[in-house]
């Protein structure tokens, strides 16, 4: 467990250095990494490109090229990410009947449990664990906030006129 959690946290690490939020995840099946990606947003203009989203379309396409159910195939993938998953991630996540979610640290934000609990809109959902290396998560976090993110649109907040 704490292997999956390291390896996502190498993920996000390298999502820092490329300047995107510091998340990684990892899709585990029968105790195998079958799915790893990090935050890409920035890099493809595209805000839906986090980690877990990377990681479903990977178990999507490999479900297809080797003619497997991914419906049956997502029912015994075990989820390990560094944040939090947001409330798109997470639901995604129910969707598609994930067996169960570790992540790092909470998402205060935008999470799908903290913010917004996605189980009260959904019959199906998955076992949701957290606190796994909280403080490594949290760290990567922290020092992406520090900087300014290059790729970020131009605040709308109206400055005042002096």
């Amino acid at each position: 467990m704490v292997d999956f959690m390291r390896r996502a946290l190498e993920l996000a690490s390298e999502a820092l250095t490329a300047q995107e939020v510091p998340v990684g995840c990892v899709f585990v099946h029968n105790e195998n990494i079958v799915a790893e990606s990090r935050n890409c947003v920035n890099a493809t203009r595209n805000p839906t490109r986090h980690a877990e989203i990377n990681c479903i379309d990977t178990v999507i396409e490999y479900c297809k090229l080797n003619n497997i159910d991914y419906n049956t195939y997502f029912k015994d993938i075990l989820v390990y990410v560094t944040v939090e998953p947001c409330i798109m991630c997470a639901a995604a996540l129910t969707n598609l009947n994930v067996k169960e979610v570790t992540y790092g640290c909470a998402n205060d934000r935008f999470g799908g449990k903290t913010v917004l609990d996605i189980s009260e809109f959904y019959k199906n959902n998955y076992i949701l664990n957290g606190n796994l290396l909280a403080d490594e998560a949290m760290a990567l976090l922290k020092q992406f906030y520090k900087g300014v993110n290059p790729n970020a649109p131009e605040s709308k907040v109206k400055k005042e006129k002096r």
